[in-house]
């Protein structure tokens, strides 16, 4: 009785058509030998003659098997080939198959099939979000934070109203480099992300006065100290954002005290120091969350040591980085 397997609904496939076809071609090649050696046994042909029938029959077999094998290795180079912003795999609809198919090979392509149709979906999505979310979530920032500085300009403001407003410049500016990192985490290659040789000193300095708004009101002193100077390449935003979610958890860990910023050969450290007064539990959020998977995307390891509770160190290490004179 003949199984069969559908890998379509509507349409059926014999299962085990190859093992069949395979069995049906080495048992003609043994039968083909069997009969050679007794003619060749008894000399009613010639062994060479039968030698050569024998290895003459050891080649078409070989021929045939490969033939059966067509059809995986048609599939095996169009899933090679594949372009993942493609619909799907050309040629492999399962409407498109021969109904002399194997039905395990039927079910493979119709599962990659599907499956490639399913990964170009989730990139056009991605796509759609990345470029509407960075417009509908950056417009409302940029409203917000331009009304902030007009107020904070009123001089009819009282000094309640100033504590205010600069509360809302500075979770405005949280939420900008927030939504950045979500940005940079949605995507998932770096499409989109410009690339280039950059100084790290000099990303970090760009981004100081940011950092001192967005402390500002807090008792939290913030230091950059350069013993040393280097080079990446990659994408500055990128790393400012990996910096920026790396201070925003130091200055979760406690109520005061002080953030220093440390460049070292191939290396950037974020210390926070505090007294007993001012420390915390050990807290790690969700900036550091952030943090952690930016450094793993871009292969920048990221360690973190807290030391007698009032130490927090979060070390960046840069296995590519090129030195520079101090």
């Amino acid at each position: 009785m003949t199984s069969r397997g559908s890998a379509q609904p509507g349409r059926a496939f014999r299962r085990g058509l190859y093992q069949r076809r395979l069995a049906i071609i080495f048992g003609l090649q043994l039968l083909a030998i069997v009969v050679a050696c007794v003619l060749g046994f008894y000399d009613v042909m010639p062994k060479v003659a039968a030698l050569a029938f024998i290895v003459l029959i050891s080649g078409l077999s070989w021929l045939a098997a490969r033939r059966l094998w067509v059809q995986v290795s048609r599939l095996a180079r169009a899933v090679s080939d594949w372009d993942e912003q493609s619909t799907g795999l050309d040629g492999w609809r399962p409407d498109q198959l021969s109904r002399r198919t194997d039905a395990d090979v039927a079910t493979l392509a119709n599962s990659l099939y599907a499956f490639a149709n399913r990964i170009a979906g989730y990139n056009q999505r991605e796509r759609n979000f990345t470029r509407d979310a960075s417009h509908e979530l950056r417009s409302p920032l940029t409203v917000i934070k331009m009304s902030a500085d007009m107020l904070a300009d009123d001089a009819s403001l009282g000094e309640f109203g100033q504590r205010s407003v600069q509360r809302i410049k500075r979770s405005t500016r949280e939420m900008e480099a927030l939504v950045e990192a979500l940005l940079i985490l949605a995507r998932e290659s770096d499409n989109g992300l410009t690339e280039e040789d950059f100084i790290v000193n000099d990303v970090i300095r760009h981004e100081l006065p940011d950092v001192m708004d967005m402390l500002e009101g807090r008792p939290i002193t913030l230091e950059l100290d350069e013993p040393a100077r280097f080079a990446l390449h990659g994408s500055p935003r990128v790393f400012a954002v990996l910096c920026w979610q790396l201070i925003r958890n130091a200055c979760q860990q406690a109520d005061g005290g002080t953030v220093v910023i440390t460049v070292m050969p191939g290396v950037v450290t974020v210390t926070h120091r505090c007294d007993d007064s001012q420390s915390r539990p050990n807290r790690h959020g969700f900036e550091l969350a952030i943090a952690q998977r930016i450094s793993e995307r871009f292969h920048w390891p990221l360690e973190l040591q807290t030391h007698d509770g009032r130490r927090h160190i979060a070390r960046i290490r840069f296995p590519e980085s090129t030195p520079l004179p101090a």
